[in-house]
């Protein structure tokens, strides 16, 4: 393997859990700081949670919520060139056309925006003496997957309630994904019972690293989140974790160790594509 080959085939991912409150400026402060700590520690990819400049609720997505490009996404571009990283921005409420999206904008080394994802599925629940949150009362669905490349490795991005959803991530293994990344807010209710769960769930069962932003937990907001940021190996075993605080955590993600378990496990070339399949009908 030449020096090029081997730098590429490893690189330093860092995921921020921030501590989101009521006042946008001071969000966007503090998630740019932790940028550049990230970067500072070598980092290349930087991973920012769900709603990371608003407080998380429908009372909150129409106040908050931007046109693309807006305050948040200057932000981020303007991060994204001065540390010279790929930025996962979380999620934050967009506005477009009259109606309201949970969008994640990436951004690359030179502050262009690469992507959008709009959360595909929204988080409609029900469970009773518990929690019910129904997002489709204010949000509109997105309706794409989304992609994109580094010199390390192809990214596949999802939000939160997306992770739920053994297709999709699937089929950005299929389409080449190493890499897969949930901005999420799971709550006291689901967070215990299958944050981590699903997580080891979508490693083990495509054979990627899946890595997850969640806000620090306030225990004062009317939706208080799980936290536990974390990023799971191909082998299924969690490398990073944070706790219920504010705090970056890190991980090197080894592709050459990716190949390895593919190579011992080779799950994709033993499909039963003769009997069963999963398909996309439309592309991001």
């Amino acid at each position: 393997m030449s020096k090029l080959a081997k730098a590429m085939s490893k690189f330093r991912l860092a995921v921020i859990q921030l501590q989101v409150t009521s006042v946008k400026a001071d969000n966007l402060s503090r998630a740019r700081r932790l940028v550049k700590e990230a970067a500072d520690q070598g980092s290349k990819v930087v991973l920012l949670p769900e709603f990371f400049n608003s407080p998380y609720g429908p009372s909150f997505f129409s106040a908050y919520a931007e046109r693309i490009p807006g305050e948040s996404t200057q932000m981020l571009s303007d991060a994204a060139k001065e540390h010279k990283v790929y930025l996962v921005g979380g999620s934050i409420p967009e506005e477009d056309g009259g109606k309201l999206y949970n969008s994640c904008p990436v951004f690359g080394p030179d502050g262009d925006m690469i992507l959008k994802h709009r959360k595909i599925h929204l988080f409609d629940i029900d469970v009773p003496g518990k929690i019910r949150f129904q997002e489709s009362e204010s949000l509109s669905p997105g309706n794409s997957l989304s992609m994109f490349e580094t010199p390390f490795c192809k990214v596949g991005v999802g939000i939160c309630y997306d992770m739920r959803f053994a297709e999709l991530a699937q089929l950005y293994a299929r389409k080449g994904c190493q890499l897969l990344v949930y901005p999420g807010a799971f709550n006291l209710t689901t967070g215990p019972a299958h944050w981590e769960l699903l997580q080891r769930g979508r490693a083990v069962d495509n054979q990627v690293y899946v890595a997850t932003a969640s806000p620090a937990r306030d225990e004062t907001a009317s939706y208080v989140a799980w936290g536990h940021s974390s990023v799971v190996n191909p082998w299924g075993e969690v490398v990073s974790k944070a706790g219920a605080e504010e705090a970056v955590i890190y991980a090197d993600i080894a592709l050459q160790y990716l190949a390895d378990i593919r190579q011992q496990l080779p799950i994709t070339a033993q499909r039963r594509n003769d009997l069963y399949t999963v398909t996309s009908v439309q592309e991001g």
